[in-house]
């Protein structure tokens, strides 16, 4: 396996403070925290367009080890879903990059999820994830520092939002959404700005 590392990530886009009109929000599950050891088992991304959902991506991915029992109760998805569903993951990456384009990709701290991907798709497809991104997560610290944390579900009861059940990557990509809207209305025209 080659040395997958965050100096490796040369060709990562840019973190950006901005509210945007057209965007794809992104959010993944995974079976570990750690992108070294860990699979995704989930990409889910919303296409949008002036501020409004246009398009859904959502993939439940095979994976070579079973799926844990905490990340069960976390999520739902069950070994039966990824036997049933789960499509293989160099096609899923495939298609994800497709329906993603040159869009700047929104998430709450979506580093995680673009680094996850970024080492899968180097690794699998040789091609670099070099979209520029808006992190939900560091916009709530900017415009809420009041808030004792920053978490999505602390921002979802925050805004008054449907909590959530459970933790499946599209209902998450709603919910950022919904939250990134909000947050853009408390951020000032001055203060967005590009951060790298």
């Amino acid at each position: 396996m080659p040395n997958l590392n965050i100096n490796s990530r040369i060709y990562k886009g840019r973190g950006l403070i901005k509210v945007l009109e057209n965007y794809t929000v992104l959010d993944i599950e995974t079976t570990s925290l750690d992108c070294y050891r860990g699979e995704i088992l989930e990409i889910s991304a919303i296409k949008v367009r002036n501020q409004q959902e246009t398009e859904y991506f959502s993939e439940l991915i095979k994976i070579h080890n079973k799926v844990g029992a905490f990340t069960t109760k976390l999520t739902g998805i069950t070994n039966e879903m990824i036997l049933k569903e789960g499509k293989e993951l160099v096609l899923v990456l495939k298609n994800f990059k497709d329906f993603l384009g040159d869009d700047i990709i929104v998430g709450h701290n979506v580093n995680f999820d673009i680094n996850f991907i970024y080492d899968s798709m180097k690794k699998n497809l040789g091609r670099n994830l070099t979209n520029d991104y808006v992190d939900t997560l560091r916009i709530a610290r900017k415009v809420l520092p009041h808030l004792k944390h920053h978490k999505l579900d602390d921002l979802i009861k925050y805004f008054n939002l449907v909590e959530r059940n459970e933790h499946r990557a599209l209902n998450d990509c709603i919910l950022t959404n919904q939250v990134y809207i909000r947050l853009g209305e408390l951020l000032e025209p001055h203060r967005q700005q590009s951060v790298i």
